[in-house]
């Protein structure tokens, strides 16, 4: 399934606003503005915010406060970070954030156990057949997370 476009970085932040507002959560945003204040542009020389193409690169940090917590760093290049209840799922594109936190507060998210190998992960499926697991650090189970567990 196709998520709706988001071109840039405010797009994407506005519509995690939306799903914020839509759950009543409150939403904290940090932008970060420029090659030298962005994370992955570490190399970018002394004085210089402008990529070697002449683009401001645009990066913000969302926190949304709520049950569970939910942190989004959302990057120029297409993608972002999303840390749920302290598990990081890396690399999800910038246009499957709305449909990630829609799943995680919407009560689909779930988390998988096994005894072998033995583990647990966070799932988190999106409309179609978009799923995203990430392994649940053993001693990470927050009250959220075991209100979430599922047996395989």
């Amino acid at each position: 399934m196709t998520h709706p476009h988001l071109p840039t970085t405010e797009a994407a932040v506005t519509a995690v606003r939306a799903v914020a507002r839509a759950y009543d959560l409150e939403v904290t945003v940090t932008d970060d503005i420029g090659a030298d204040r962005n994370s992955r542009r570490e190399s970018a020389g002394a004085f210089v915010v402008t990529d070697a193409d002449g683009s401001l690169p645009h990066e913000a940090f969302v926190e949304l406060r709520g049950v569970p917590a939910v942190t989004v760093q959302v990057f120029p290049e297409d993608d972002a970070r999303i840390t749920v209840d302290g598990v990081v799922f890396d690399d999800v594109p910038r246009d499957s954030v709305p449909a990630f936190l829609r799943s995680v507060y919407g009560g689909m998210a779930y988390v998988k156990g096994r005894f072998f190998p033995p583990g647990k992960w966070l799932v988190v499926p999106l409309p179609g057949d978009e799923t995203y697991k990430e392994l649940v650090p053993r001693a990470m189970l927050s009250p959220w997370l075991s209100r979430h567990f599922r047996s395989a």
